[in-house]
């Protein structure tokens, strides 16, 4: 296992992450100091979001053509410009700019690390190498936010997008020193540059149909976990400190777990229908039955660690594309999963409103059984 290489890439998951998700303890703030509304600041999410999806696209395709070296260090270096943009910005449209710009910076760099990272590993150890990957992204809500909150408290929220950046700065270092040896993929001269009609077989495309369906299923928890817990149980903002914390630990022992189950049960496919099933069932317990907050704590937890056990063999399954694609189906694979991440917040947004919480239990269960069809139609 390179070792040195996945650590990097967690602190660049990290510092993608933590980009746009430290935010959230400053809307008030920003709205503030920006003179504009809360619900302006609040779209700043989603235009982070849409510039990440293009960006994964293209910069897969991107890095088979002229390799992966060069978004893996340049578009650290290119998120921490972008940050230190958004801490100067003096008026809203500044602010959606810049950050529509580390969005874009995020997706340079943030799916062509999967694909250097599997292919660097042997295809037995994939799961387990991808699964450490992804524990630094899901760091972001056990460390990230809560150290944001703490520091922004300090120094405000443009010292916070200043302290990201320096992150960015670090994690390019990082990757310029544990991407030297063998170098990363390229198209060869004269060869036949890849295409997305060669990319996308069918199995391709269901496992990102899978991606979707994993993340939207992730996605109505994590953004609602909060806010459920609030309405349910009368919850002051700083009384979810903890049952976050919970949440976001049962998200990392997950992902880990989940990357062994890859590598050592074999069959992938049923590995992810099997924890896509088991979570939508914990997820009808979830929002079905309040009878404390404890327990609704312990269900949170119960629902996100089997979750996502799912997501490392999805990932191990995609990385066995031939390497000349490699980088653009994982460049996909970013862009679907901000698609699964709109899919749930919109989801979940129209739910609140006609049917309340009592309708996530259901909903989350439905999008998990497809996602398991999906797996298991021809694995």
């Amino acid at each position: 296992m390179p070792w040195p290489l996945l650590a990097a890439s967690a602190l660049a998951m990290f510092v993608a992450a933590s980009s746009g998700t430290t935010r959230a303890p400053f809307l008030l703030d920003m709205a503030r100091d920006l003179s504009t509304s809360l619900a302006l600041v609040g779209n700043l999410v989603a235009a982070t979001s849409v510039s990440w999806a293009a960006a994964g696209m293209l910069a897969g395709a991107g890095s088979d053509r002229w390799g992966r070296r060069p978004f893996l260090i340049l578009g650290p270096v290119a998120l921490c410009f972008a940050l230190i943009g958004v801490a100067g910005a003096r008026d809203f449209p500044e602010a959606i700019l810049w950050s529509i710009a580390s969005g874009g910076c995020s997706g340079m760099f943030t799916g062509v690390i999967f694909a250097e990272v599997s292919a660097r590993v042997d295809a037995s150890q994939q799961g387990r190498a991808l699964g450490w990957v992804m524990s630094g992204q899901s760091l972001t809500l056990l460390v990230g936010v809560p150290l944001a909150a703490f520091v922004g408290s300090l120094i405000g929220w443009r010292g916070v997008n200043l302290c990201v950046a320096a992150l960015a700065a670090a994690s390019a270092v990082a990757m310029l020193v544990t991407t030297r040896g063998r170098a990363s993929s390229a198209r060869a001269r004269g060869s036949r540059a890849p295409s997305l009609r060669s990319a996308l077989s069918l199995p391709v495309i269901r496992l990102l149909g899978m991606g979707i369906m994993e993340r939207i299923c992730y996605g109505l928890t994590a953004v609602y976990f909060a806010t459920f817990l609030q309405s349910t149980y009368r919850l002051t903002l700083d009384a979810v400190a903890m049952p976050l914390a919970v949440f976001a630990s049962g998200n990392i022992l997950g992902t880990i777990l989940g990357g062994q189950l890859a590598d050592k049960l074999g069959n992938r496919a049923r590995t992810y229908a099997v924890a896509m099933v088991a979570s939508g069932g914990a997820a009808l317990a979830l929002f079905g039955w309040q009878s404390g907050v404890a327990a609704s704590v312990g269900l949170g937890f119960v629902y996100v660690f089997l979750n996502a056990i799912a997501r490392p063999a999805m990932l191990a399954s995609l990385a066995e594309v031939p390497e000349h694609v490699r980088g653009t189906v994982m460049g996909l694979n970013v862009t679907c999963s901000s698609i699964g991440w709109m899919g749930a917040s919109g989801l979940g947004g129209l739910m609140v409103a006609t049917q309340g919480f009592s309708g996530f239990g259901p909903l989350t269960a439905v999008v998990a059984v497809i996602g398991a069809g999906l797996a298991l139609v021809r694995r």
